[in-house]
């Protein structure tokens, strides 16, 4: 019942359940619509058929993933004006312009061209179309961009210093490039992208399995295992770096996504904790399965590298929800390798000839597997924006503004009442996805040719 009399608590939820619902389509627009440029590609160089039908499927999905990103993205900008106000006023010279360089530059991009891309079949020329595609996916990626350089700022806030309350910008280059920026931006654009990939290989998989369009889905499989093959390994080397920024950059972070308490003196390795229990009360893990000098290798590239501990921190300092962090990121972790091992162990299937249909009974385990791993990704991200915020804690800005005082002074109730509202209609807008996902899913692609008015009207051409 404090939770419900908690103003604060209350916002900090209702912001969570807006953010990780929302986080959930950019993901694969931004992977699905590179995706599509590419098989578009394919298509005006080829002119295969299979390429022009996987290119008309596929946006079908973007178009319904787009509209659910956008109506459950709404709300998010209003709430930092409502439910986070001193927020807002200390932070906005910066972060609201990089929010408004996002909605202008990429999000404006993005929609000014999807209409054109999922409805301007036999409507305009190829080329024009193709170029649509190719905006369509610009303006996703650059809202990536802007939108982690937006969230690094805050991990590591730079360019600029604190005057009466507000964040004075000395330097938008240093502001926008700090320290987390790059890492950040290329480890969420790559996960979007490997997520997607593991979205159309899993449900190319389900349409296998069914015998439903075997050629058609066979190309996109094997497509997206390709790509899979040079993103998996890439995000695992991506996710490392990112890490080891941590450590660099939020020692405490770190620390804590390690439940590592005490700093290991010199000449002295820094032990890995593979599985604990941090407890925060006590200031120590309740119990522990660790490998010896590991945590050193990880953070330093030494096995005697120093790594600080908790204990360097105050307890106020300190992240809160120590063992969610701590299998969060190692969810976040075992679902890289888990996608790595899964394409190794298909392209080996592959190379012996045996991904084919009617296959046998381990061939049939390997698509179920694919399938199985659809969601994996989604749950990977959300465990990495877990770590990310919660770890932030107890900072709304890094080392300027905590948390408590950038909530704005709401009554308990208000926020709570807005928070159930919000529950209802993302539980709405998320069945609804579900029930359009399903019909376009169902009824699979269209298999008929070329729209035989764009014919008419030039339009292969």
């Amino acid at each position: 019942m404090q939770f419900l009399n908690d103003p604060v608590l209350l916002s900090r939820a209702q912001f969570a359940l807006l953010a990780m619902f929302h986080i959930l389509w950019p993901v694969l627009t931004i992977g699905l619509s590179l995706f599509l440029v590419a098989f578009e590609a394919l298509w005006l160089r080829t002119g295969s058929m299979g390429y022009y039908q996987h290119a008309r499927f596929w946006s079908k999905l973007l178009l319904l993933n787009f509209t659910v990103g956008v109506v459950s993205g709404l709300p998010l900008e209003f709430e930092f004006g409502t439910n986070w106000a001193p927020f807002s006023v200390m932070s906005g010279d910066f972060f609201g312009n990089v929010l408004g360089f996002e909605g202008a530059m990429a999000f404006m991009l993005e929609a000014g061209f999807v209409g054109i891309m999922t409805m301007g079949w036999g409507r305009v020329s190829r080329g024009l179309h193709f170029f649509a595609t190719c905006m369509v996916a610009l303006g996703a990626s650059l809202s990536t961009f802007w939108i982690m350089v937006a969230n690094a700022w805050m991990q590591a806030p730079s360019g600029g210093h604190v005057e009466a309350g507000r964040f004075v910008v000395d330097d938008y280059w240093q502001a926008i490039f700090n320290p987390g920026a790059i890492t950040g931006a290329i480890h969420m654009w790559v996960a979007c992208l490997e997520t997607s990939l593991f979205v159309i290989a899993g449900l190319s998989a389900w349409y296998l399995l069914q015998a439903r369009h075997v050629s058609l889905f066979m190309k996109s499989f094997k497509a997206a295992l390709l790509a899979a093959l040079l993103v998996a390994p890439v995000q695992v080397w991506l996710g490392d770096a990112s890490g080891r920024s941590v450590f660099l950059h939020q020692p405490a972070k770190a620390a804590a996504l390690e439940g590592h308490w005490v700093t290991n003196p010199p000449g002295s390795g820094a032990d890995w904790a593979v599985l604990a229990w941090p407890d925060k009360a006590q200031q120590t893990n309740d119990w522990s399965v660790s490998i010896p000098d590991g945590l050193s290798l990880l953070a330093t590239r030494s096995l005697q590298g120093q790594v600080r501990g908790l204990h360097e921190f105050p307890a106020a300092d300190q992240p809160p929800a120590l063992p969610l962090l701590f299998y969060a990121f190692r969810l976040m972790v075992a679902i890289g390798f888990w996608f790595l091992l899964l394409v190794i162990r298909t392209l080996w299937v592959w190379q012996r000839g045996a991904l084919t249909l009617p296959g046998t009974p381990a061939t049939r385990r390997l698509l179920l597997a694919w399938v199985a791993s659809m969601p994996l990704g989604y749950i990977a991200v959300e465990s990495g924006w877990l770590v990310r915020e919660v770890g932030r804690q107890p900072w709304a800005i890094y080392g300027l503004l905590r948390t408590i005082p950038a909530a704005s002074t709401l009554p308990a109730p208000t926020v709570a009442v807005t928070l159930v509202v919000y529950a209802v209609i993302y539980s709405i807008l998320a069945a609804t996805f579900v029930i359009f996902a399903r019909r376009i899913i169902r009824r699979g692609p269209d298999t008929g040719p070329e729209p035989v008015a764009s014919i008419a009207q030039g339009y292969p051409g």
